[in-house]
């Protein structure tokens, strides 16, 4: 049976943001249209983040232009502040992914703020994003481990997620910042989020975006699955990692999620595809392919429909 959950490819934003590398707006819009024409439902594009602190994402706004309004309705961009609402918006951003850390530690080296600051900040944020026409959803970074605090406490998300300041979300994303979980507590905290009873409907999707630092990847993504989660979020190749969080690495590989998942759009051909785009950004960018489904796909088991002759 195929999955219901849908696949979020987030190489544009989360992937890139650890490379160093600027790719040029026109090689980004390939990406864009590569993706979206072979079936990939949506797509995280940018960030707000200063560039001067995260240059992979200097030209979002350049890349935002360039795109159809079609294309953005399908896409999102990283955002820290209300400000970056307004300026993303004025730019033709109409889906805004608000992130925050459940960490006060990580929150402060990752935004400047403390998590309370940024909690406060979102109706701001939800009543910019909704006079656009747009959507914006609540992002937890660190929700299950700290780099410098160490273990959260799942009940610091849950408050989060029940606080009456993230009424307004279309959605609620719980980030694996550090790929340090594994598919128990994965799909323990899903599930208690989603039995707040505000979350996991088709209007109010919960998004689990994993990281494969410790091989948990997948795992942790379908046990989200199983939990409530509509959407996993997974990048090309495995590529990514965030720059304010030491011993962050790859993202869960869109390659690895979708041969897990099965959606319907998802064939063989489409994986010849994704396949090749991902070998040849990540050559581009002098990055490795973390993806395994990448790897057995190029093998010699000719008889295996999944293989690329």
């Amino acid at each position: 049976m195929n999955s219901p959950a849908i696949l979020r490819d987030v190489t544009l934003r989360d992937g890139l943001q650890l490379t160093g590398k600027v790719l040029p707006t026109e090689r980004k819009v390939e990406i864009v249209r590569e993706l979206l024409a072979l079936g990939v439902p949506e797509l995280e594009i940018g960030s707000m983040a200063r560039p001067d602190l995260v240059p992979p994402m200097a030209n979002t706004l350049e890349l935002v232009s360039a795109l159809t309004p079609a294309e953005l309705e399908r896409s999102w961009v990283w955002v820290a502040t209300p400000r970056h609402v307004e300026k993303a918006a004025a730019a033709g951003v109409r889906n805004f992914q608000y992130c925050f850390s459940v960490s006060d530690a990580h929150n402060k080296a990752n935004i400047g703020r403390t998590t309370e600051d940024s909690l406060a900040a979102m109706p701001d944020a939800v009543r910019i994003a909704r006079a656009a026409g747009g959507r914006i959803q609540l992002c937890l970074a660190t929700a299950f481990t700290c780099p410098f605090d160490g273990p959260v406490d799942p009940a610091r998300v849950l408050a989060i997620a029940a606080d009456p300041r993230a009424e307004g979300s279309s959605d609620i994303v719980i980030a694996d910042t550090l790929g340090q979980a594994h598919p128990g507590q994965v799909g323990a905290l899903i599930a208690s989020v989603a039995a707040t009873g505000r979350w996991g409907d088709p209007a109010h999707r919960i998004v689990f975006h994993g990281h494969d630092t410790w091989g948990m990847g997948v795992a942790n993504s379908l046990s989200a699955i199983a939990a409530g989660a509509g959407v996993v979020d997974g990048s090309l190749g495995g590529l990514g990692g965030c720059p304010f969080a030491p011993g962050a690495s790859g993202n869960t590989s869109s390659e690895d999620l979708l041969f897990a998942t099965r959606p319907d759009w998802f064939e063989p051909r489409t994986l010849a595809a994704l396949v090749g785009m991902s070998e040849r950004l990540l050559a581009e960018l002098g990055e490795p392919n973390r993806s395994r489904t990448a790897e057995g796909s190029r093998s010699k088991a000719e008889a295996f429909e999944w293989v690329i002759r």
